[in-house]
């Protein structure tokens, strides 16, 4: 499913157009980057939790060459599912 068919779905879901469907769905994302920028966490009750973690630095391997390589410490972005988003998958 890509962006294109969730705003399809959002529009027929709610009774809105496609374009305020688009606006609604591209206000969401951009709130929900502002707020991991900013090291914050979001939580949608029943659905999860988007939050920034540290990843420590590490010895990797050059796939090609066998070669030890250092990987510097960096921020990623995880999501952590609600027990009712799991619950529902099964």
């Amino acid at each position: 499913m890509n962006k294109h068919d969730v705003i399809t779905k959002m529009a027929k879901n709610s009774g809105i157009t496609a374009r305020q469907a688009e606006k609604t769905l591209n206000s969401f994302l951009l709130v929900v980057e502002e707020a991991l920028k900013r090291g914050e966490q979001v939580k949608i009750v029943g659905f999860g939790t988007f939050y920034v973690a540290n990843r420590k630095a590490r010895k990797g391997r050059n796939p090609r060459t066998g070669e030890e390589i250092k990987i510097p410490e960096k921020r990623v972005i995880k999501f952590r599912p609600s027990q009712r988003l799991l619950n529902s998958i099964q």
